[in-house]
């Protein structure tokens, strides 16, 4: 069994591939021995009866697998969501063949025709891990299945709600995107800082972290406007931002559309040397760099190198280019393998191992689980540089003791 995946980086061989297990066939001889009647045996008065072949009983749902632990790949394969699924599952399957593991058995689960189904039928069938859901809604139907079946979840979620009490969360937070690239502005001279934030409930989040994370780097938080997704409702947000200014950053917790069309006004009002920051949802657009109001512009983000190795490989085996989050899928099998060797078969997943403070590292670097449940992770600083992004601050290779 391999530990890591096959990508090449120096990092990852040392840590994952130098402890190979080789894989051991073993065979069991019966021995067999004749025993010899010491008189002739007399034939019974009466005739035996003829041995009844009798059906072996079958077993519902998966056949047994005494070899492999299981593990239930719970993601949306059908509907508006298919296509991240699918493509998380394409992720893991590359995962399992890269690392050639002979412990593991994935098998996946539709969450799109009810999460809750899909996870009573996968512990039903013998899984003693859950990799997923995507979505916030599908892990809060699958956690109370799965705590009570004694069962952890590794979700793909960011939403921080729904974390805790044997489910793990493996998504990007915001906070923590947010917090990086705040502290990267504040080390390069920005004191004072603006905030544009959509309205709902990622917006909330974002706001409470800048302000968090400002306070925290010794600045200021100048102004801080909320907007809807409505037409000129950005444009309204960034005439009230102007108002406070001139401030060294803003942080625009959007994509990269909106922050596209905020970007020449918000420097228009506040001057072209105002710094535009970026949230961990650039991380996931493949065209942020082709979006020249951007230019200059900072963003955290999982370190891109292994990812850009893995992407090639996916292409070459399914023809296709992968959705940025189908990374999450190969890293779980990653972390997956490399807790198996201390995984008898058949025995509860051995979740205390989750919690492992010296973290994980996988194609979006390294990682550890708080006692939250929340993936923290080591982000590089990014800058859109005519057409491109840049490391100009990279990611911590692990966490110090």
């Amino acid at each position: 069994m391999a530990e890591a995946a096959t990508l090449g980086q120096p990092g990852m061989t040392r840590r994952w591939l130098r402890r190979s297990v080789a894989l051991v066939a073993a065979s069991l001889l019966a021995a067999c021995s004749t025993v010899v009647p010491r008189a002739p045996v007399t034939a019974p008065d009466r005739p035996t009866r003829p041995a009844v072949n009798r059906p072996e009983p079958v077993e519902a749902g998966l056949p047994r697998d005494t070899q492999r632990n299981r593990v239930a790949l719970l993601v949306p394969l059908s509907g508006s969501n298919a296509g991240v699924g699918r493509s998380i599952a394409n992720a893991t399957m590359l995962a399992v063949l890269d690392t050639g593991t002979d412990k593991v058995r994935i098998t996946n689960y539709d969450t799109a025709t009810g999460a809750a189904a899909a996870a009573n039928r996968a512990i039903g069938e013998g899984a003693q891990l859950i990799l997923g859901p995507l979505l916030a809604d599908d892990v809060r139907a699958v956690a109370p299945i799965a705590k009570a079946a004694n069962v952890p979840v590794l979700s793909f979620s960011n939403d921080s709600s729904v974390a805790g009490n044997g489910t793990y969360l493996m998504g990007y937070a915001p906070s923590q995107s947010i917090d990086r690239v705040v502290r990267y502005a504040a080390g390069r001279g920005v004191t004072s800082f603006a905030g544009l934030i959509p309205n709902g409930l990622y917006g909330e989040r974002a706001s409470t972290a800048f302000l968090r994370s400002v306070e925290g780097a010794g600045g200021s938080v100048v102004s801080l406007q909320t907007y809807g997704r409505t037409a000129g409702g950005i444009a309204g947000a960034v005439t009230r931002l102007t108002a406070k200014a001139p401030y060294g950053a803003v942080l625009i917790a959007d994509g990269g559309t909106s922050a596209a069309t905020a970007a020449p006004l918000i420097k228009r009002g506040s001057g072209a040397t105002t710094h535009i920051l970026g949230t961990e949802l650039w991380n996931s657009e493949t065209s942020i760099a082709a979006k020249p109001a951007l230019n200059g512009a900072w963003f955290a983000s999982v370190a891109d190198g292994l990812y850009r190795q893995y992407a090639a490989k996916y292409r070459a085996r399914y023809n296709a280019a992968p959705y940025r989050l189908s990374s999450l899928g190969y890293d779980a099998v990653l972390l997956t393998v490399r807790i198996s060797r201390d995984w008898p078969v058949g025995r509860p997943f051995p979740e205390a191992r989750l919690r492992d403070a010296d973290g994980f590292a996988g194609i979006d670097g390294a990682f550890r689980f708080g006692r939250d449940g929340i993936a923290e992770r080591a982000l590089e600083v990014q800058e859109i540089q005519n057409g491109t992004t840049v490391t100009v601050s990279p990611a911590p290779a692990g966490f110090g003791k």
